[in-house]
């Protein structure tokens, strides 16, 4: 029926572009909250009459990369290492930051392995697969209670992959693939409608 193809030929342009631009615009006014740390007096309605849709996503983004520059050199280092030694002296404060520093080291850093491989392990149940991704490695008090080398993996929900479940699994009964970590994340989004480019070299153990 021609309605029928045209309506689907129309959705499948119009849905994907409105879900990025109310995506981009969720993030961009988010971002532009960072306004109000301003002094009213300081803001672009102020001088202008009107907001100015961006601005503060662009302030947010001079920040960090300022912030990377600072703490770049050595002096930049003294004054890092003074700021979280005065957070370590507050109790409560001290395990929130010094847990969520340890978390964004492993994910941000140019040497670490969270989040480098995509992996296809057997869950919820044996004969049931998913993807999953390298986290790392089980720390050493649990380690020395799983019999054999194991290894630590996230296991993201669908098409949320910012949820999910944290598991140790051992090495044998996982997949490494030969797929990079965007296509996996574009696999598990689409719930395996858009499915990853192949690869030569096969996948490993």
């Amino acid at each position: 029926m021609p309605f029928k193809k045209y309506l689907i030929a129309g959705l499948l342009i119009w849905v994907p572009l409105t879900i990025t631009v109310w995506v981009l615009h969720l993030i961009v006014g988010t971002l532009d909250q960072s306004l109000l740390l301003l002094p009213e007096t300081w803001r672009p309605e102020h001088f202008l009459g009107f907001a100015i849709p961006g601005l503060g996503a662009l302030l947010t983004l001079l920040v960090v990369v300022l912030t990377g520059v600072v703490v770049a050199n050595y002096f930049g280092q003294r004054i890092l290492g003074f700021w979280e030694g005065l957070l370590a002296r507050i109790p409560v404060v001290k395990s929130i930051y010094s847990s969520v520093k340890q978390v964004s080291d492993t994910l941000f850093a140019p040497n670490g392995q969270a989040f480098r491989k995509a992996l296809l392990v057997q869950y919820p149940r044996e004969g049931s697969w998913t993807i999953a991704f390298l986290t790392g490695a089980p720390g050493t008090e649990v380690a020395r209670h799983l019999p054999g080398e194991h290894v630590s993996v996230y296991v993201p929900t669908t098409p949320n992959p910012t949820s999910g479940f944290f598991l140790m699994m051992h090495k044998e009964a996982v997949v490494e693939l030969d797929m990079t970590v965007d296509e996996a994340l574009k696999y598990i989004i689409s719930m395996g409608v858009v499915t990853p480019s192949s690869h030569h070299g096969g996948h490993k153990r």
